[in-house]
Protein backbone atom coordinates (compact mmCIF):
# COMPACT_ATOMS: atom_id res chain seq x y z
CA UNK A 1 0.00 0.00 0.00
CA UNK A 2 1.26 3.53 -0.83
CA UNK A 3 2.39 5.48 1.67
CA UNK A 4 -0.53 8.36 1.12
CA UNK A 5 -3.06 5.24 1.38
CA UNK A 6 -1.74 4.27 4.42
CA UNK A 7 -1.62 7.08 6.23
CA UNK A 8 -5.58 7.63 4.86
CA UNK A 9 -6.51 3.79 6.59
CA UNK A 10 -4.41 5.37 9.81
CA UNK A 11 -6.67 8.77 10.27
CA UNK A 12 -9.25 6.26 9.73
CA UNK A 13 -8.50 4.09 12.67
CA UNK A 14 -7.59 7.28 14.70
CA UNK A 15 -11.12 8.12 14.35
CA UNK A 16 -12.78 5.39 15.41
CA UNK A 17 -10.07 5.24 18.67
CA UNK A 18 -11.08 8.85 19.50
CA UNK A 19 -14.68 7.22 19.31
CA UNK A 20 -14.17 4.45 21.52
CA UNK A 21 -14.89 6.05 25.08
CA UNK A 22 -17.59 7.89 24.51
CA UNK A 23 -19.27 4.66 23.02
CA UNK A 24 -18.39 2.65 26.13
CA UNK A 25 -19.74 5.63 28.36
CA UNK A 26 -23.22 5.86 26.35
CA UNK A 27 -23.44 2.68 25.48
CA UNK A 28 -27.60 1.45 26.18
CA UNK A 29 -28.15 5.39 26.98
CA UNK A 30 -30.87 7.13 25.84
CA UNK A 31 -30.32 10.48 23.62
CA UNK A 32 -32.93 12.93 22.20
CA UNK A 33 -32.48 14.46 19.61
CA UNK A 34 -34.53 17.78 18.56
CA UNK A 35 -34.36 18.02 14.59
CA UNK A 36 -35.52 20.71 13.11
CA UNK A 37 -33.64 23.75 11.36
CA UNK A 38 -32.28 24.02 7.80
CA UNK A 39 -31.40 20.51 8.19
CA UNK A 40 -35.04 19.01 7.64
CA UNK A 41 -35.23 21.60 4.37
CA UNK A 42 -32.12 20.43 3.14
CA UNK A 43 -32.81 16.72 1.53
CA UNK A 44 -28.72 16.50 1.64
CA UNK A 45 -28.50 16.83 5.50
CA UNK A 46 -31.62 15.57 6.19
CA UNK A 47 -30.14 12.44 4.42
CA UNK A 48 -27.09 12.89 7.01
CA UNK A 49 -28.99 13.18 9.98
CA UNK A 50 -30.46 10.54 9.98
CA UNK A 51 -27.06 8.57 8.97
CA UNK A 52 -25.58 10.21 12.28
CA UNK A 53 -28.78 8.67 14.00
CA UNK A 54 -29.41 5.46 13.00
CA UNK A 55 -25.19 5.11 13.50
CA UNK A 56 -25.72 5.84 16.93
CA UNK A 57 -28.60 3.17 17.19
CA UNK A 58 -25.89 0.81 15.61
CA UNK A 59 -23.39 1.13 18.65
CA UNK A 60 -25.83 1.11 21.34
CA UNK A 61 -27.34 4.27 21.85
CA UNK A 62 -30.72 4.55 22.16
CA UNK A 63 -32.10 7.88 20.22
CA UNK A 64 -35.23 8.83 20.18
CA UNK A 65 -36.02 11.70 17.19
CA UNK A 66 -38.14 14.56 18.10
CA UNK A 67 -38.88 16.96 15.13
CA UNK A 68 -40.49 19.81 14.08
CA UNK A 69 -41.88 21.05 10.31
CA UNK A 70 -42.69 24.51 10.92
CA UNK A 71 -41.17 25.86 7.63
CA UNK A 72 -43.21 22.72 5.72
CA UNK A 73 -46.99 24.13 7.86
CA UNK A 74 -45.94 27.41 6.51
CA UNK A 75 -45.83 26.37 3.16
CA UNK A 76 -48.71 24.15 2.87
CA UNK A 77 -50.72 27.33 4.97
CA UNK A 78 -49.78 29.17 1.83
CA UNK A 79 -50.50 26.82 -0.45
CA UNK A 80 -54.04 26.78 0.69
CA UNK A 81 -54.83 30.82 0.52
CA UNK A 82 -54.11 31.36 4.45
CA UNK A 83 -51.52 33.71 5.58
CA UNK A 84 -48.87 32.04 8.17
CA UNK A 85 -49.42 34.34 11.38
CA UNK A 86 -47.24 34.22 14.60
CA UNK A 87 -47.18 35.90 17.95
CA UNK A 88 -44.25 36.44 19.89
CA UNK A 89 -43.02 33.53 17.80
CA UNK A 90 -45.78 31.21 18.43
CA UNK A 91 -47.83 30.12 15.31
CA UNK A 92 -51.53 31.22 15.90
CA UNK A 93 -53.38 27.67 15.02
CA UNK A 94 -57.10 28.28 14.39
CA UNK A 95 -58.81 24.88 13.58
CA UNK A 96 -58.12 25.03 10.01
CA UNK A 97 -54.32 25.85 10.58
CA UNK A 98 -54.05 22.82 13.14
CA UNK A 99 -55.80 20.23 10.80
CA UNK A 100 -53.07 21.27 8.27
CA UNK A 101 -50.22 21.16 11.18
CA UNK A 102 -51.43 17.87 12.23
CA UNK A 103 -51.34 16.27 7.85
CA UNK A 104 -47.52 18.16 7.55
CA UNK A 105 -46.13 16.91 10.42
CA UNK A 106 -47.38 13.15 10.04
CA UNK A 107 -46.38 13.52 6.12
CA UNK A 108 -42.65 14.71 8.00
CA UNK A 109 -42.92 12.02 10.56
CA UNK A 110 -43.49 9.15 8.01
CA UNK A 111 -40.86 10.23 5.70
CA UNK A 112 -38.27 10.17 8.41
CA UNK A 113 -39.38 6.72 9.51
CA UNK A 114 -39.02 5.61 5.72
CA UNK A 115 -35.09 6.96 6.00
CA UNK A 116 -34.36 5.66 8.91
CA UNK A 117 -35.46 1.96 7.81
CA UNK A 118 -33.52 2.58 4.35
CA UNK A 119 -30.60 2.25 6.37
CA UNK A 120 -31.57 -0.83 8.18
CA UNK A 121 -32.78 -0.07 11.59
CA UNK A 122 -36.63 -0.44 12.60
CA UNK A 123 -38.08 2.70 13.54
CA UNK A 124 -41.80 3.88 14.64
CA UNK A 125 -43.75 6.86 13.68
CA UNK A 126 -45.70 8.48 16.74
CA UNK A 127 -47.39 11.72 17.67
CA UNK A 128 -47.92 12.65 21.35
CA UNK A 129 -51.45 11.90 21.17
CA UNK A 130 -50.36 7.97 21.00
CA UNK A 131 -50.48 6.15 24.45
CA UNK A 132 -51.07 9.69 25.68
CA UNK A 133 -47.32 11.20 25.42
CA UNK A 134 -47.99 14.15 25.95
CA UNK A 135 -50.92 16.03 27.30
CA UNK A 136 -51.13 19.74 27.17
CA UNK A 137 -53.36 22.65 28.36
CA UNK A 138 -54.14 25.92 26.13
CA UNK A 139 -51.16 28.45 25.80
CA UNK A 140 -51.56 31.80 25.35
CA UNK A 141 -48.78 34.31 24.21
CA UNK A 142 -49.00 37.13 26.56
CA UNK A 143 -52.70 36.54 27.59
CA UNK A 144 -53.64 36.30 23.95
CA UNK A 145 -55.88 33.44 22.95
CA UNK A 146 -53.60 32.03 19.72
CA UNK A 147 -55.34 28.93 19.12
CA UNK A 148 -54.73 25.36 19.30
CA UNK A 149 -51.06 25.79 20.84
CA UNK A 150 -50.34 23.88 23.68
CA UNK A 151 -48.29 23.81 27.11
CA UNK A 152 -47.58 20.57 27.83
CA UNK A 153 -48.45 19.05 31.62
CA UNK A 154 -48.03 16.15 31.50
CA UNK A 155 -45.83 13.07 29.53
CA UNK A 156 -46.28 9.41 29.76
CA UNK A 157 -43.20 7.83 28.63
CA UNK A 158 -44.26 4.32 28.45
CA UNK A 159 -44.81 3.92 24.93
CA UNK A 160 -41.13 5.20 24.30
CA UNK A 161 -39.87 2.79 26.79
CA UNK A 162 -41.94 0.20 25.11
CA UNK A 163 -40.37 0.65 21.73
CA UNK A 164 -36.48 0.89 22.99
CA UNK A 165 -37.36 -2.25 24.39
CA UNK A 166 -38.00 -3.57 21.53
CA UNK A 167 -35.30 -2.28 19.39
CA UNK A 168 -36.73 0.20 17.75
CA UNK A 169 -36.13 3.70 17.15
CA UNK A 170 -39.04 6.21 17.99
CA UNK A 171 -39.82 9.50 15.78
CA UNK A 172 -42.36 11.55 17.57
CA UNK A 173 -44.12 14.28 15.97
CA UNK A 174 -45.21 17.51 18.21
CA UNK A 175 -48.62 17.33 18.64
CA UNK A 176 -50.20 16.48 21.64
CA UNK A 177 -54.16 16.34 23.32
CA UNK A 178 -56.04 18.37 26.09
CA UNK A 179 -58.45 16.98 28.21
CA UNK A 180 -60.84 17.12 26.06
CA UNK A 181 -59.30 14.88 23.43
CA UNK A 182 -58.49 18.11 21.65
CA UNK A 183 -55.28 18.22 19.04
CA UNK A 184 -52.98 20.71 19.78
CA UNK A 185 -49.42 21.72 17.74
CA UNK A 186 -46.58 21.98 20.51
CA UNK A 187 -42.91 23.65 19.97
CA UNK A 188 -40.81 20.98 19.21
CA UNK A 189 -37.87 22.45 21.75
CA UNK A 190 -40.50 21.79 24.48
CA UNK A 191 -41.46 18.35 23.48
CA UNK A 192 -37.32 17.66 22.93
CA UNK A 193 -37.36 18.78 26.58
CA UNK A 194 -40.00 17.21 28.23
CA UNK A 195 -39.82 13.94 26.98
CA UNK A 196 -35.88 14.20 27.72
CA UNK A 197 -36.74 14.90 31.39
CA UNK A 198 -39.50 11.54 31.39
CA UNK A 199 -37.40 9.52 30.06
CA UNK A 200 -34.03 10.39 32.32
CA UNK A 201 -32.15 11.00 28.86
CA UNK A 202 -27.99 11.40 29.07
CA UNK A 203 -28.19 13.81 26.14
CA UNK A 204 -30.34 15.96 24.87
CA UNK A 205 -29.58 17.50 21.22
CA UNK A 206 -31.00 20.28 19.71
CA UNK A 207 -30.01 20.82 16.27
CA UNK A 208 -30.35 24.51 15.20
CA UNK A 209 -29.37 27.27 12.45
CA UNK A 210 -26.96 28.75 14.93
CA UNK A 211 -23.19 27.64 15.95
CA UNK A 212 -23.74 27.04 19.20
CA UNK A 213 -23.65 29.79 22.20
CA UNK A 214 -21.26 32.49 22.54
CA UNK A 215 -19.78 34.86 25.12
CA UNK A 216 -19.82 37.38 22.45
CA UNK A 217 -22.44 37.15 20.13
CA UNK A 218 -20.43 39.61 17.55
CA UNK A 219 -17.50 37.77 17.95
CA UNK A 220 -17.61 34.31 15.82
CA UNK A 221 -14.01 33.30 17.64
CA UNK A 222 -15.78 33.39 20.96
CA UNK A 223 -18.04 29.81 20.44
CA UNK A 224 -18.42 28.18 24.12
CA UNK A 225 -17.36 24.54 23.73
CA UNK A 226 -19.05 23.63 26.99
CA UNK A 227 -20.61 25.86 29.76
CA UNK A 228 -22.21 25.02 32.84
CA UNK A 229 -25.54 26.08 34.11
CA UNK A 230 -24.55 28.56 36.52
CA UNK A 231 -22.52 30.04 33.96
CA UNK A 232 -25.26 29.87 31.41
CA UNK A 233 -27.41 31.90 33.71
CA UNK A 234 -24.69 34.50 34.32
CA UNK A 235 -24.39 34.61 30.69
CA UNK A 236 -28.40 35.14 30.27
CA UNK A 237 -28.28 38.12 33.14
CA UNK A 238 -25.33 39.41 31.65
CA UNK A 239 -27.35 40.38 28.71
CA UNK A 240 -24.70 38.69 26.42
CA UNK A 241 -27.06 36.22 24.52
CA UNK A 242 -29.47 37.06 22.01
CA UNK A 243 -33.46 37.19 22.58
CA UNK A 244 -33.81 33.94 20.48
CA UNK A 245 -31.63 32.24 22.56
CA UNK A 246 -32.73 32.73 25.74
CA UNK A 247 -35.50 30.55 25.33
CA UNK A 248 -33.37 27.77 24.27
CA UNK A 249 -31.16 28.47 27.42
CA UNK A 250 -33.70 28.35 29.82
CA UNK A 251 -35.16 24.36 28.54
CA UNK A 252 -31.58 22.96 28.48
CA UNK A 253 -31.41 24.64 32.11
CA UNK A 254 -34.27 23.07 33.12
CA UNK A 255 -34.05 19.72 31.41
CA UNK A 256 -30.31 19.48 33.32
CA UNK A 257 -32.33 20.45 36.93
CA UNK A 258 -34.47 17.46 35.85
CA UNK A 259 -32.48 14.99 35.34
CA UNK A 260 -30.87 15.16 31.60
CA UNK A 261 -26.99 14.63 32.14
CA UNK A 262 -25.88 16.80 28.96
CA UNK A 263 -27.60 19.24 26.50
CA UNK A 264 -26.02 20.22 23.07
CA UNK A 265 -26.58 22.96 20.54
CA UNK A 266 -25.45 22.01 17.31
CA UNK A 267 -25.51 23.74 14.22
CA UNK A 268 -27.41 21.47 12.29
CA UNK A 269 -26.28 22.89 8.51
CA UNK A 270 -22.92 21.35 9.26
CA UNK A 271 -22.71 18.02 7.76
CA UNK A 272 -22.73 14.78 10.51
CA UNK A 273 -22.75 17.32 13.50
CA UNK A 274 -24.23 14.69 15.86
CA UNK A 275 -21.01 12.63 15.41
CA UNK A 276 -18.84 15.38 15.11
CA UNK A 277 -19.88 16.63 18.89
CA UNK A 278 -20.43 13.37 20.31
CA UNK A 279 -17.87 11.26 19.42
CA UNK A 280 -14.61 13.94 18.90
CA UNK A 281 -12.75 15.26 21.49
CA UNK A 282 -13.27 18.48 21.01
CA UNK A 283 -16.62 18.88 19.76
CA UNK A 284 -18.49 21.60 17.36
CA UNK A 285 -21.04 23.25 19.34
CA UNK A 286 -22.06 24.38 23.07
CA UNK A 287 -22.38 21.70 25.78
CA UNK A 288 -24.33 22.30 28.54
CA UNK A 289 -23.88 20.34 31.95
CA UNK A 290 -24.56 20.14 35.33
CA UNK A 291 -22.67 22.60 37.60
CA UNK A 292 -20.99 19.42 39.53
CA UNK A 293 -20.56 17.17 36.29
CA UNK A 294 -16.67 16.44 34.98
CA UNK A 295 -15.59 17.43 32.00
CA UNK A 296 -15.74 14.27 29.61
CA UNK A 297 -13.47 15.96 26.48
CA UNK A 298 -10.32 13.77 26.71
CA UNK A 299 -7.81 16.46 25.85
Amino acid sequence: MEEKGMDEVLKKAEVLIEALPYIQRFNRKIIVVKYGGSAMVDEKLKEQVIQDVTLLKLVGFKPIIVHGGGKEISRWVGKVGMEPVFVNGLRKTDEATMEIAEMVLNKVNKSLVALVQELGVNAVGISGKDGGLLTVEKRYADGEDIGYVGEITGVNPKVLFDLLEKDFLPVVCPVGMDASYDSYNINADDAACAIAKAVSAEKLAFLTDIEGVYRDPADKTSLISELTVSAARQLIGDGNVGGGMIPKLNSCIDAIENGVSRVHILDGRIPHCLLLEIFTNRGIGTAILGDKEQRFYHE
